[in-house]
């Protein structure tokens, strides 16, 4: 591997032996004269790939630290998440966490919104970020909000899908708390949010967004429409709330549901329902 350029003492540019520039870290690897060629690959202690020139330049003022918990936060992710990850997130985490340390040492708090949202509708993302920052915490000896938990736990969200607009990954979070509003207020009753029905609804309503987003809806199929004409009878109700977040999806965002995404809403919508007005079956 050779060493081109150097960040700090520790912290430098190089290639790999088919070419691809990296960014490593490694006690002492930016102390020699540049370029030079490194033949003790142990000394590296951590490699970043496919990294954007503007987050490069943020290293210098990066402490090395916090951008080695970064990476460790992201090497969890990249594992439990099973995706690829966008190769920016560990340089866009750190700089957010030196931020977030410098308004806590300054005394500035800031809110989260939406936080209860991401919990429950992310859940692996949301305990990813709370073992990352549990952690990061105990390394760097600093005490952060359960606040900077949610917003690293938004980051994740948005690496999965290699987007740097966290105002998209927010609003498609601050939708489904909308929709999920909407069947409360339908059914007039309180969703008990910890619940086993719930997470599967949000689980669904989080997919459908993904999907619409996309203009990707799953497919009109006969043998389904069949079963969602049986369902619209048998329980009407939650059919007519699942037509008004329809046709609401329609108006506001113009997602046309088929018949097979509308089909799994009542029958989610259905459980939620019954499990928070405590009763077995249909009035």
């Amino acid at each position: 591997m050779q060493i081109v350029k150097k960040i700090n003492n520790n912290v430098a540019l190089a290639q790999d032996g088919k070419g691809n520039e990296l960014v490593v870290f490694g006690k002492g690897i930016g102390f020699p004269a540049m370029p030079y060629e490194l033949d003790d690959l142990s000394r590296i202690q951590r490699t970043f790939y496919n990294v954007s020139k503007r987050y490069v330049d943020l290293l210098p003022d990066l402490p090395e630290a916090l951008m080695l918990a970064a990476g460790d936060i992201v090497e969890e992710a990249q594992d439990e998440l099973d995706c690829e990850l966008n190769p920016n997130l560990p340089f866009i985490l750190a700089d957010h966490l030196n931020f977030a340390i410098q308004r806590v040492r300054q005394g500035v708090a800031l809110q989260t919104p939406l936080s209860y949202d991401v919990k429950h509708l992310y859940p692996k993302e949301y305990q990813i970020a709370a073992r990352g920052m549990r952690a990061l915490c105990e390394q760097l000896d600093v005490r952060l909000p359960e606040s900077e938990t949610v917003s690293v736990a938004l980051h994740l969200i948005n690496a999965e899908g290699r987007s740097e607009n966290m105002h998209d990954t927010m609003a498609n979070v601050q939708l489904i708390a909308q929709l999920s509003a909407m069947v409360e207020d339908y059914f007039h009753i309180q969703i008990d949010r910890d619940s086993f029905n719930y997470s599967r609804l949000a689980m669904h309503m989080r997919y459908l967004v993904q999907r619409m987003s996309a203009d990707s809806p799953m497919p009109e199929d006969p043998a389904t429409q069949e079963l969602f004409r049986s369902v619209k009878i048998e329980y009407p109700q939650d059919y007519d709330c699942t037509r008004r977040i329809t046709e609401w999806l329609a108006a506001n965002r113009g997602w046309h549901c088929t018949s097979e995404e509308q089909l799994y809403l009542v029958m989610h919508i259905h459980r939620v329902r019954v499990s928070a007005q405590g009763q077995d079956e249909e009035d």
